[in-house]
């Protein structure tokens, strides 16, 4: 049975999809990975773009508030927030035995500039992302991480 794992930012516009849908691939065989905001928002197109650049298509997918997991009583092996450390306090306790971490990253609907320099910082915290989720695979699923 697959462990359940939780990606929790505030929006879940951006960094929590970018990580849900890394792990999902990564390591889709140990994992299964879902997302969350605490202030669920619109997902980002300057994300979605990034992400398809490198042949994953998140463009379906909807944003999901955190109260929604609390109320289907889903145990989580892991929540992870991956939003600054200030709004990782927010973060509710969830039931059950559930390790939780922080992966801190910059916020893509902070950016400022043209479209290009957007785009080109949401390469960054995608690639930094895929980077965190890549080596935390090797170290809880080695059998199984790409």
């Amino acid at each position: 049975m697959k462990k359940q794992v939780l990606f929790v930012c505030i929006h879940n516009s951006a960094r929590s999809q970018m990580a849900e849908a890394f792990l999902n691939q990564i390591c889709g065989d140990e994992f299964e990975a879902h997302s969350a905001g605490i202030e669920p928002g619109k997902l980002n197109p300057v994300v979605v773009e990034a992400m398809q650049e490198i042949g994953i298509d998140i463009s379906g997918n909807k944003t999901k508030s955190v109260s929604e997991f609390l109320k289907s009583n889903k145990l989580f092996s892991y929540v992870i927030t991956v939003c600054d450390e200030t709004s990782a306090e927010r973060c509710p306790i969830f039931p059950g035995v559930t390790t939780r971490l922080h992966w801190g990253f910059p916020d893509p609907s902070a950016f400022s500039g043209s479209h290009e320099e957007k785009l080109a910082r949401t390469r960054e915290i995608r690639d930094a992302i895929k980077q965190q989720v890549e080596n935390w695979c090797k170290e809880v699923c080695p059998l199984t991480a790409a």
